[in-house]
């Protein structure tokens, strides 16, 4: 008679272990999202994302570290405990996101303190969930669990959620969902398991109505949330940027906004411009037209970056132009610059050109697996805020691109402002020559930037073209020579050659740059 029993409590038991252990992957996975919106956010807005990502992810489990630590002063009521501490970590880690954009914009100097102290209260409110997972299992389910297997099945299921996450996160999630809605996601996953929790063990849960009245205020304002992202988004950009937003989008690898105004049209990668219309001529022409000139007979060129397609635009201005190559790390800029009316008519359709193929790569990893050779290279890549792009100014991407040029051809680098970040620009210039390239320095005056820096690198000397292409509204030939002239405050500096062993170029941009911020 006994047996009977003993194997029905068996059975009804099952599934509240069953969902306690999947609320361990739904936990696991709810705290490692809010850690990586976190540390996206910080890139996204303060740049150098190794610094940010590292700062946070540390402050994050020294936080976690502090709630498992505290863990241990819960000894009663652990279960009402937990459906609170879900409810919690769904609501501010959740919300994180949304309230930083908005912090950000209202309260941009307190917006690193803002950032820490959300990190820490998730972090330490994450460091309890686990623990007392642990300590319910252990007590309802005691005859099931040695504390060897209790503990080898929790770790499982937590180190299987933050596997899921950590390869949605980038390819799924933030692409299609935004990093608010994903914060938001999450949030009501929490919510889900408080829920879950109330309605597993509400036969022993005081003040029952009162847990799910919290439960269901908690589902509602983030599901509110949810719906509201856009809004949230729109609004805290619109201030940010100050001109009206005809197209935002987080790609896998950035965050992509087009501004509008009477003013022109503005481009910006995670906050940064990287264009104005009213200007853009000066920048592009002066960084395509002194190489493909002074080269006379180019055909074949390789665009690296530019994946507006502006400077495509000033190469096919060049009527012996057989054939260009525009390897673009990010498809979301190619093919917005390709389809959007307003874009495409301030590159003219450049990105729609037959002579045009279009490459979706990184760069660096494109170099090393192609083998062919062009008369002029083209690198126009954003400035080397952290260390990924940080890469691209090395010895070792000089080397690559040297074993792509033809033996009389030309290589020219955007090179960030020889006035504003001086070190930084002749140090470019100290890593190109020392690939053995002879690196040959000019500058322009670019009003959206100010004065700025290009690098023509070759292996025989540079010579300023006698002609440059028609219609051009900013260089002449006359006044090309003015370029490559130097004045005191921007002349050469010693500086130290950037490898990928020491990326120094990163450290002194962001030291030289964050004096004028």
């Amino acid at each position: 008679m006994s047996a009977v029993p003993a194997a029905a409590a068996e059975a009804r038991i099952r599934p509240a272990e069953v969902a306690l252990l999947a609320s361990v992957f739904v936990v696991a996975a709810c705290g490692l999202v809010y850690e990586l919106a976190a540390g996206a956010l910080a890139s996204y807005l303060l740049g150098d994302s190794v610094l940010q990502f590292s700062t946070v992810i540390g402050a994050y489990l020294f936080a976690m570290g502090v709630g498992s630590y505290l863990s241990r002063f819960f000894e009663r009521q652990l279960v009402a405990h937990f459906l609170r501490i879900e409810l919690l970590v769904g609501l501010v880690g959740g919300l994180m996101p949304a309230a930083l954009f908005a912090l950000h914009t209202l309260a941009a100097p307190s917006f690193r303190f803002s950032l820490y102290a959300l990190v820490l209260i998730v972090g330490t409110l994450v460091g309890l969930e686990i623990p007392l997972v642990m300590r319910i299992l252990k007590r309802h389910f005691r005859e099931r669990y040695a504390l060897k297997h209790l503990v080898s099945q929790v770790l499982t299921f937590d180190y299987l959620g933050a596997l899921a996450v950590s390869v949605a996160f980038p390819l799924l999630l933030v692409p299609q969902l935004g990093l608010i809605r994903t914060g938001v996601f999450f949030g009501l996953l929490n919510g889900g398991v408080a829920l879950w929790a109330l309605w597993l063990f509400r036969g022993e849960l005081r003040r029952l109505r009162a847990h799910a009245l919290a439960c269901a205020a908690t589902l509602a304002l983030l599901l509110a949330a949810f719906a509201g992202a856009d809004r949230v988004t729109s609004w805290a950009e619109d201030r940010f940027y100050g001109d009206h937003i005809v197209y935002s989008e987080t790609s896998a690898y950035q965050r992509v906004v087009v501004t509008s105004s009477q003013a022109g049209v503005r481009l910006f990668l995670n906050g940064n411009l990287q264009f104005h219309s009213r200007d853009e001529y000066r920048y592009h022409e002066a960084l395509v037209h002194p190489a493909m000139a002074a080269h006379g007979a180019v055909r074949r060129v390789l665009v690296l970056g530019g994946g507006d397609g502006m400077a495509v635009r000033e190469v096919l201005k060049h009527p012996l132009v057989e054939q260009v190559t525009l390897v673009e790390l990010d498809p979301h800029i190619t093919r917005l610059f390709a389809e959007q009316p307003l874009l495409r008519k301030l590159n003219g359709d450049a990105l729609r050109s037959g002579k045009l193929t279009i490459v979706n790569a990184d760069a660096f990893t494109w170099l090393e697996r192609s083998t062919a050779l062009f008369d002029v290279v083209i690198v126009d890549f954003p400035d080397p805020t952290n260390f990924s792009i940080g890469k691209l100014y090395t010895t070792s991407f000089y080397q690559l691109v040297d074993e792509h040029l033809n033996a009389g051809g030309y290589a020219v680098v955007q090179t960030t402002s020889p006035l504003i970040a001086r070190k930084s620009f002749w140090t470019v210039a100290a890593t190109i020559e020392a690939t053995g390239l002879t690196a040959t320095p000019y500058h322009a005056h670019v009003p959206s930037f100010g004065e700025w820096g290009f690098i023509v690198a070759s292996r025989r000397p540079y010579r300023a073209p006698a002609a440059l292409p028609p219609g051009l509204r900013f260089l002449d030939a006359d006044g090309l020579p003015a370029l490559f002239r130097f004045p005191p405050d921007m002349a050469r500096v010693p500086a130290e050659v950037n490898r990928l062993s020491n990326q120094v170029l990163v450290q002194t941009f962001e030291q030289e740059w964050g004096k004028v911020h």
